[in-house]
């Protein structure tokens, strides 16, 4: 067979087996069926993407925060991404870089160090990324970098903590369990030495580090415990600590001789109230945090005008409400 009759033998195969060969093609097929089949296909979220930085997720206020951040974009169409920073700053500064470099709508963080962000709110000033600060402010200087700050009245916090304790125990001879790298420990501690002062015979006798967590809480207590016999009273700068605080007394044997306040507002701490071993802890309200931040964030967003510093309601809870607030959980 020549040449030019096996060329005319193969363009007629060809011509023949195209129609069956494109009628098997995977690809989509264009025409009516396909715009139909599209219109049928699951439509991704046409919103924004936000951005959040958590110092630690490991607990529960951290967790309220994030669904009462969540619910409000969510309802706005928007979605959000929330990064646990473990408790280390360098971890927060490298999340809130890849927040950044993902070209979010806004970020919202609770700084693990009050002192070392700058250098994160300046790399998203440069990108154009609004931050709002929830829970922990930052440094007074840095404010000018941010959109604002949603936070507990900590200060008053501290102060419910002192006034429940002197209640009980006027002459309290206490040590106090600190996170000093937190701007609103710093100012917990600071509202409780404040309202100290109408009570003279209250004495610290020592503030020691404890992580803001029930582990490093555990161990520095049972360190004073054996340095302070005198020891009757603790205030722990939050419901992790407080419930440290407990484990290491309840080992000593000497839960009944310590009174413990405390400041979050946790199940877990309403119910160590209602058992007997937390004397009262000062109610913060994490997800109305996370309401109003995302509010604000999209206020901003719509080139209204923010509040530069909003704080949100604290409430005491003792053994006498603890039963309503567990419910209202």
């Amino acid at each position: 067979m020549n040449k030019a009759l096996r060329f005319l033998i193969s363009s007629s195969l060809l011509l023949i087996l195209a129609p069956l060969i494109s009628g098997c093609n995977d690809s989509p097929a264009t025409g009516p069926d396909s715009a139909q089949t599209d219109s049928q296909a699951p439509q991704k979220p046409q919103g924004r993407l936000f951005g959040a930085s958590f110092q630690t997720l490991n607990n529960p206020f951290f967790v309220d925060l994030g669904e009462g951040l969540q619910k409000e974009l969510e309802a706005n169409g928007d979605e959000l991404i929330i990064l646990d920073a473990q408790f280390n700053s360098l971890k927060q500064k490298n999340d809130l870089s890849d927040l950044i470099l993902k070209d979010v709508a806004g970020i919202f963080v609770n700084p693990v160090n009050w002192e070392g962000l700058k250098g994160s709110l300046l790399e998203a000033q440069r990108k154009k990324v609004p931050i709002i600060i929830v829970d922990a402010p930052v440094k007074k200087a840095d404010e000018e970098l941010i959109v604002c700050t949603v936070a507990s009245d900590n200060v008053r916090a501290g102060k419910l903590a002192a006034e429940a304790l002197a209640k009980v125990n006027p002459k309290a001879k206490l040590v106090v369990l600190h996170l000093s790298v937190n701007k609103a420990c710093i100012d917990r501690v600071a509202g409780f030495k404040e309202a100290m002062q109408a009570y003279p015979d209250m004495e610290i006798l020592d503030v020691q580090e404890a992580k803001g967590t029930t582990e490093g809480a555990r161990p520095v207590m049972r360190d004073l415990i054996g340095r302070y016999p005198d020891l009757n009273a603790v205030f722990a700068i939050n419901d992790p600590n407080a419930l440290g605080v407990i484990s290491a007394l309840d080992s000593a044997n000497k839960l009944d001789k310590v009174t413990i306040v405390t400041v979050d507002g946790s199940q877990a701490g309403i119910k160590a109230i209602q058992a007997g071993k937390l004397h009262s802890t000062s109610a913060q309200f994490p997800k109305e945090i996370g309401k109003i931040a995302a509010e604000k964030m999209l206020a901003h967003l719509k080139g209204e005008p923010v509040d530069k510093d909003v704080k949100v309601r604290v409430e005491l809870i003792t053994a006498e409400n603890a039963e309503q607030h567990l419910e209202a959980n």
